[in-house]
């Protein structure tokens, strides 16, 4: 018999995390690449001190009960807890944690990569090619729109909207950005930034890239009216969540020429199936949510997962907690 606590670890993650938690408890590790089924994630977490999950594992009353009274913490090896009923996990006095401000800029770096790919039609030139149709030089062939000079909007101006501000000054961009908590003043004049009402943010920008939370506001925030607001030669970027975008309302923007492209690595739903009518489209790149996937990146959130749990099982504050008033 051991007395290390037992843990649940949903997925293999970098070593960076999983060597710390391997010395210091007994794992049992999901080595799928399909997350565990709803019912095999019940049985696995019973009787589990704690808990390192993912997105896809939602973690709710019923899988709290499932664990038992033991369970100590829930680590998130994400920087959103969309999948966390944290109200439910306070009121158990389990703290839950997440992996914020390492991904910031490795999700900027891919938010401006699908920015460029969408706008320059990068995706159908790769295919242009190996499909053997590139047989001369043509004028008017694959022709896209300018970044450099450009307009960007940025919806959301958190961590990583504020990035994405530092990377389009590099290009000449004009830059207006929307949300309801204005940065300071002496912050836009350093970003060159200017904070408009969303309205005006959509009729102007050329580039819209999103960077918001999912909330019930949030919710299909960019739907068929703010599509059809947006300059037809303007693209549309997705770096939060899926369902900030109407994806019925844009798949028929995107059809009719209502906008000009979209690069989406986020999704509704997630992840999008490949007979999906967005995954047609020639001007809508879709990524499998891949903007934290750096090697360095990954490895750190997996690190700062490792530190949430082995905290909660030691009974010690989270480095980073999404509910702190559980300690409260």
């Amino acid at each position: 018999m051991t007395d290390r606590p037992r843990v649940f670890v949903a997925r293999v993650i970098p070593d960076e995390g999983l060597d710390p938690v391997r010395e210091a408890c007994e794992v049992d590790l999901w080595t799928d690449e399909l997350p565990p089924p709803r019912d095999e994630l019940l049985r696995r977490v019973a009787g589990t001190d704690g808990l390192l999950s993912l997105l896809t594992d939602t973690v709710d009353d019923e899988l709290l009960d499932a664990a038992g009274p033991q369970l100590k913490v829930v680590s998130n090896f994400a920087v959103g807890f969309d999948n966390i009923d944290v109200a439910a996990c306070t009121r158990r006095g389990i703290p839950a944690g997440n992996t914020p401000g390492v991904l910031t800029e490795t999700t900027a770096d891919l938010a401006f990569t699908l920015l460029m790919a969408a706008a320059r039609r990068i995706p159908e030139g790769v295919d242009y090619v190996r499909d053997g149709h590139w047989k001369t030089w043509g004028p008017m062939l694959l022709m896209g729109v300018d970044v450099h000079g450009a307009t960007l909007g940025i919806v959301g101006f958190g961590r990583i909207g504020r990035e994405m501000a530092r990377r389009a000054r590099g290009f000449g961009m004009r830059i207006l950005y929307h949300d309801v908590h204005p940065a300071a003043p002496e912050e836009e004049a350093e970003l060159g930034v200017r904070r408009v009402e969303l309205d005006d943010l959509l009729r102007e920008s050329d580039f819209v890239s999103l960077h918001v939370n999912l909330t019930d506001e949030t919710h299909h925030l960019i739907d068929a009216d703010a599509l059809r607001a947006m300059k037809p030669t303007a693209v549309l970027v997705n770096t939060a969540r899926g369902p900030v975008i109407d994806p019925e309302a844009l798949e028929h923007a995107l059809r009719t020429g209502e906008i000009f492209a979209a690069g989406l690595d986020v999704t509704e739903p997630e992840p999008l199936p490949a007979d999906h009518p967005l995954v047609a489209l020639p001007n809508c790149v879709v990524l499998p949510h891949v903007a934290s996937a750096s090697r360095v990146t990954r490895g750190k959130m997996a690190a700062m997962a490792a530190a949430n749990l082995l905290a909660g099982l030691r009974g010690e504050r989270l480095p980073t907690p999404v509910n702190p008033e559980v300690y409260e």
